[in-house]
């Protein structure tokens, strides 16, 4: 029962965050907070008299604890990176009385607000070998340094049950259980999960990984080094599962894929192994990033995008997509 208005995700006034926050920081006096970027969370640019920040406000169902286990990933690989020739990670700046965050009750419910040093650089689209080989030695260092980061708190994993069990549920909960789609959805999820298990036997690398890293909109390039950012889903996983989002990106042109794909390996091994079976499994996981895409699809109808987009049409999208990728006979 309803007794006042209930909002499902607000857009916070960039005038009321400076406001509320331009005391907390010892970044320069604020000039303007201009709201820059809807995502899965809203994004702000602050200037200020000392340059620009960049503050990001979680949507309300990211909680604390996730937001430290980030920023404690962040801080760890922002020391470990100190050196090194390929990779960074976007810094985050801690308030005057040094805790890391802001807890804003919003319409909707409690929001997390993080800023952070905006990154200079530009946004390489990998579209020539060069560019994959220097992203794929960043890579490397990245899950090098990754390798060494240790975060004393509880975490979801970047395994079956996230990439294809709890999608699953999602997208059959939406649909229905007697939508004509459903039986396929099941026993493509089934038959891709058992691959995954089969394939993960031989011994793939696992570790934490980014997460999201696909190349389009969380990193930068400076010179040599290309900056990392964006770990909202940095979690333990198959380090196949974090390159297979590189290689599946859709910016690149289909006949240069595979040469581009390669030029990206030889970078990334020229700094740290990647077996033939790591190799090997990184399609069973851009099938596996797909089916999770779906799901996130669905999870943002709601309080995001709106239904009108996410009917027949795009189910019937996805199911071609799926079965052309003969798993299921």
């Amino acid at each position: 029962m309803y007794t006042q208005p209930k909002a499902l995700r607000s857009v916070l006034d960039g005038r009321y965050l400076e406001f509320m926050m331009s005391e907390q920081y010892d970044i320069g006096n604020w000039q303007e907070c201009v709201y820059w970027l809807r995502g899965l969370n809203d994004t702000y640019r602050v200037k200020t008299s000392k340059g620009l920040y960049i503050l990001r406000v979680y949507r309300t169902e990211i909680k604390e604890e996730e937001v430290q286990y980030e920023l404690s990933v962040i801080s760890q690989l922002k020391e470990k990176l100190n050196s090194s020739s390929h990779a960074d990670v976007g810094e985050y700046i801690a308030k005057k009385d040094h805790s890391t965050y802001t807890v804003i009750d919003a319409p909707e419910g409690t929001r997390i607000a993080v800023m952070f040093r905006y990154i200079d650089g530009v946004e390489n689209n990998l579209e020539d070998e060069a560019s994959c080989y220097a992203f794929g030695q960043s890579a490397a260092q990245l899950h090098e340094a990754l390798d060494h980061v240790v975060v004393d708190q509880p975490r979801y994993e970047l395994d079956t049950s996230f990439l294809i069990d709890q999608p699953l549920e999602r997208i059959i909960h939406y649909i229905g259980e007697t939508h004509e789609a459903t039986a396929f959805l099941q026993t493509f999820a089934s038959a891709l999960k058992e691959r995954i298990n089969i394939t993960s036997q031989h011994g793939l690398d696992m570790g934490l990984c980014h997460g999201d890293m696909h190349g389009n909109n969380n990193v930068f390039q400076q010179g040599e080094v290309f900056t990392h950012y964006d770990f909202e889903w940095v979690a333990k996983g198959w380090r196949a599962y974090d390159l297979a989002q590189v290689k599946a990106r859709k910016r690149q042109s289909g006949e240069k894929k595979d040469m581009l794909w390669q030029a990206l390996l030889s970078g990334y091994r020229s700094i740290r192994n990647f077996s033939a079976e790591d190799e090997q499994a990184v399609d069973l996981f851009i099938m596996a990033r797909r089916f999770w895409v779906m799901g996130l699809d669905i999870a943002f109808i709601d309080n995001d995008m709106g239904a009108l987009d996410y009917g027949e049409d795009w189910l019937n999208d996805f199911v071609n997509e799926f079965r052309g990728m003969g798993i299921v006979v």
